[in-house]
């Protein structure tokens, strides 16, 4: 990258470079990260589904709140940065710098991995009562709002509303849970319809001059639980489109969850692409461009 795109930052997927005061370029690896560690294994076209899927929503949900995308258009960059568009196209962002919230915004629609554990050991879930009975994978009466730590390493932690409260303000944290809401519960909607459910997924927001706007990536496979509604059955763990294939891989070798991660087999690496390709095509009506 050229150094008019100063490196900035590094997440467990993505690269972030300042273009210049006002905007930033994030661009998405084949990276995968599971159990908060990022493993060795490359996911084929990862990064170009989780900017196209996230790019699809970014627009879909505008009505709703601002979002920070300025354009995924490499012609569109500045010129400093134009003659790397053959790397960055399909899988980079221009956006507007925000000033993030320090939560996750974390909605539920069905009870499912860390709510599962939660409501088994004490019927609850970020303080929430949920009723007696649920069994895995059951939706819910109406989604939830379960905010998250962030954690720049290890893992985030569900924290109760009321913390949530505490650490950003109460009048930020009810915007952000009805934002939050409204959100989801319109692409499980739509998903529904493209035979995707959204099971649950996670919202970052940060503020712009335009006021509250949604950052970073958003209802894709890796920020999201999502399963194929044709094979949905309740009371039980289900197929999904996103990288618990690659988690499920790792637990059946037992391997400890700590750094260093194992090797993928290239079938479980393949697999997984075909996944989050597959739920690209589902959810967007479209192929993912070569």
């Amino acid at each position: 990258m050229p150094e008019a795109a100063t490196h900035v930052g590094s997440g467990k997927v993505r690269e972030l470079y300042a273009l210049d005061d006002e905007r930033l370029l994030l661009v998405a690896s084949d990276r995968i990260s599971t159990f908060d560690v990022i493993l060795p294994t490359e996911i084929p076209d990862k990064g170009r589904v989780l900017t196209g899927v996230s790019g699809f929503w970014f627009a879909r949900t505008r009505d709703l709140v601002p979002n920070h995308l300025v354009t995924a258009d490499v012609t569109r960059y500045p010129a400093t940065v134009r003659s790397y568009a053959d790397l960055l196209r399909g899988r980079s962002m221009m956006v507007i710098r925000a000033e993030m919230v320090p939560v996750e915004c974390v909605v539920r629609g069905y009870i499912s991995g860390s709510a599962w554990k939660e409501y088994k050991a004490s019927g609850r879930v970020c303080g929430i009562d949920l009723p007696k009975g649920l069994k895995e994978s059951d939706e819910l009466p109406e989604p939830i709002f379960t905010p998250a730590t962030k954690a720049t390493t290890g893992h985030d932690e569900n924290i109760p509303f009321a913390e949530m409260t505490r650490l950003i303000g109460p009048e930020l944290s009810r915007e952000l849970r009805d934002i939050s809401l409204k959100i989801y519960t319109k692409a499980s909607e739509y998903a529904r319809q493209k035979g995707i459910i959204i099971a649950d997924t996670k919202f970052e927001f940060g503020r712009t001059p335009a006021g509250i706007t949604l950052a970073d990536e958003v209802l894709t496979p890796d920020s999201s639980r999502f399963w194929p509604a044709d094979k949905y059955r309740a009371g039980e763990t289900q197929e999904s489109f996103d990288k618990q294939y690659v988690r499920d891989y790792l637990e059946e070798i037992r391997w400890n969850k700590q750094p260093p991660a194992p090797a993928l087999p290239l079938e479980v690496a393949r697999r997984t692409s075909e996944k989050y390709v597959e739920a690209y095509h589902q959810l967007t009506g479209r192929e993912l461009e070569a």
